[in-house]
């Protein structure tokens, strides 16, 4: 068996500091305590401060400014779709927020989809579904269903639908154990999705955009139900 990846303390420390961020501890737009001071108060050395440091940089919660020091970036103002896995993560609020955008994007993809899917695709999104009603377990099932959705926006030809599938489904994958109670009966969930592939594999715009809301509807009400 293969070993648990440990964590270091520059990732306990990312950690503490991200927290603080976005618990407003460290407000956006205000500038972090000098290095030293933040240093003991963490308890940490200098060094795991820059490297913790580094990486809130690359996460784009903070910028620094050479001979000025370290501040918070306006997150909300300035950062881009890259942020929503962490922010999920940090409060479920922002669960529904991520399934309004799904509920919209979804049914016009679908739209799409039904309006440009090539023969090949319309075969792709058929096996993809069956592949749903097969998974052997629950996660399974999920990210079957999943991949549908990624073949749906593959099917739009706009990369830009696809890039934001993506951005969706990478915010809450991490916590998608809590999402599973769509997912739990193969059969059941297969059933739900079928109607989207039958518009899109008919070329039936309308019927499709109406089959996808009616779906991401009904597992959006089932997943928050089961977060409650």
């Amino acid at each position: 068996m293969e070993a648990l990846p440990r964590e270091t303390i520059v990732d306990v420390l990312e950690g503490r500091l991200r927290e603080d961020i976005l618990n407003g501890r460290h407000p956006a737009g205000s500038y972090l305590p000098p290095e030293r001071t933040l240093a003991d108060g963490y308890g940490v050395t200098r060094t795991t401060l820059k490297h913790a440091f580094g990486r809130l940089m690359q996460a784009g919660l903070l910028e620094t400014r050479h001979g000025v020091g370290t501040r918070v970036r306006d997150y909300l103002r300035l950062g881009g779709a890259d942020l929503l896995p962490m922010l999920v993560r940090h409060s479920p609020d922002w669960i529904g927020e991520v399934f309004e955008v799904r509920r919209s994007i979804g049914a016009l993809i679908a739209e799409r989809a039904a309006a440009r899917a090539t023969r090949r695709q319309r075969a792709e999104l058929r096996a993809l579904l069956a592949a749903v009603g097969d998974a052997a377990d629950t996660d399974a099932v999920q990210l079957a269903d999943i991949e549908v959705h990624r073949a749906l926006a593959r099917a739009t030809g706009n990369r830009v639908y696809v890039l934001l599938t993506n951005t969706l489904f990478n915010a809450y994958l991490p916590v998608r154990a809590a999402l599973r109670g769509p997912f739990t009966d193969a059969r059941v969930a297969r059933g739900r999705l079928e109607p989207v592939v039958d518009a899109v594999e008919a070329g039936d715009e309308t019927g499709a955009r109406r089959a996808a809301e009616e779906y991401l509807t009904t597992t959006e009400r089932i997943m928050l139900e089961g977060l409650a």
